[in-house]
């Protein structure tokens, strides 16, 4: 009898030392990090968590002496406990004022990683693109040293011209993705997007294909950032095709021109032979001349029912149209040849 009573308070006393070190432990686990300002932790292939813990120890976020060793030793309970390092997940994680390691144990349980944005804007050139991809934090860069072609044969499309086939918008990734990764969800969107809007085009549009489209698209989403504009512009444009007139379009011109265009068209400008000139060639250019964004690509096909074959820009932004030769030369003298002290040829910020 006394033997268990002996056992009995052995394994209570035992229970009670458990206990104790659980609290214990709980204490430094649960205990807010001596965070100033919020930190990013990155988590690499095959990285250990003693390993993450050591770089949590080496930015002074465990203490120090005493204090680190014991963090060190709470850490490990809790992976035996839980198992935690066989579930590690790659990426960046933050961690803000008021986190405690326990927060960010279970972030890394959960695979809780920073998620980081990258936004293609509208009217931008492959150009463009491909400098902002290399500047994007986080992402894995694979495209240097390739040119245009081979970009396209990592797509599984090395017949395209890179050119206007990214759809501008904001995509999410986390650290580790690729730019190739970012540019095939691009690619696949605007993919979707142009055909959905083939499918739906008005009737009788001068388009041999959906590429006709994505070219007279990109050529609207150039000439204006006023929304409300781009199906006058696109009318404007039809009607020219229509007609069998060029589209003396400056944008093309100056996507022909490449390095040499320095901010000005001059007259040898539009007179100088290019694959892209439209004051030279009839009909579209070969290739889109930038990325253009979904309304762009729904007013090429769902241009203004317009009589207008001329516009110019009224310097604020937006356009003056006319169905007239003769109207629009009296435009040109307003608006071109007395050009107001504030004229600018992009739209402000709330006319978009």
């Amino acid at each position: 009898m006394i033997k268990i009573k002996l056992l009995s308070m052995t394994v209570l006393a035992g229970l009670m030392v458990v206990a104790v070190s659980l609290f214990w432990v709980s204490g430094f686990l649960h205990r807010p990090l001596p965070l100033a300002e919020s930190q990013v932790i990155e988590v690499g292939q095959g990285q250990t968590l003693s390993g993450i813990t050591a770089e949590l120890a080496r930015r002074n976020l465990l203490g120090e002496g005493h204090e680190q060793l014991m963090s060190k030793i709470a850490v490990r309970g809790y992976d035996m406990l839980t198992g935690l390092s066989r579930r590690l997940h790659v990426g960046e994680y933050k961690l803000s004022a008021g986190d405690t390691l326990m927060t960010f144990l279970d972030r890394l349980e959960r695979g809780d990683v920073v998620q980081r944005t990258f936004t293609l804007i509208e009217g931008w050139n492959i150009r463009d693109l491909r400098m902002a991809l290399e500047r994007a934090p986080g992402l894995v860069k694979t495209l240097t040293g390739l040119d245009d072609e081979m970009l396209m044969a990592r797509l599984g499309r090395p017949d395209l011209h890179p050119e206007g086939w990214f759809a501008p918008d904001t995509y999410f990734y986390t650290a580790g993705e690729s730019d190739i990764d970012i540019l095939s969800r691009a690619f696949t969107r605007q993919q979707s997007l142009l055909e959905s809007a083939w499918q739906a085009r008005d009737a009788s549009l001068p388009y041999s294909d959906a590429y006709d489209v994505l070219i007279m698209a990109s050529i609207v989403e150039k000439e204006t950032g006023v929304a409300s504009e781009r199906p006058e512009i696109a009318g404007v444009f039809v009607q020219r095709l229509l007609k069998g007139m060029r589209l003396q379009t400056d944008p093309t011109v100056i996507y022909g021109m490449g390095e040499h265009y320095d901010g000005n068209i001059r007259r040898r400008d539009l007179q100088q032979p290019t694959a892209y000139n439209t004051y030279v060639i009839k009909g579209l250019p070969p290739t889109p001349i930038a990325m253009p964004g979904s309304k762009a690509i729904l007013a090429a096909v769902h241009p203004a029912n317009t009589e207008a074959l001329f516009f110019v820009a009224r310097g604020d932004g937006s356009h003056k149209f006319s169905a007239t030769l003769e109207e629009h030369e009296k435009a040109v003298r307003e608006y071109q040849l007395r050009r107001r002290e504030d004229y600018r040829s992009a739209p402000a910020a709330e006319a978009q």
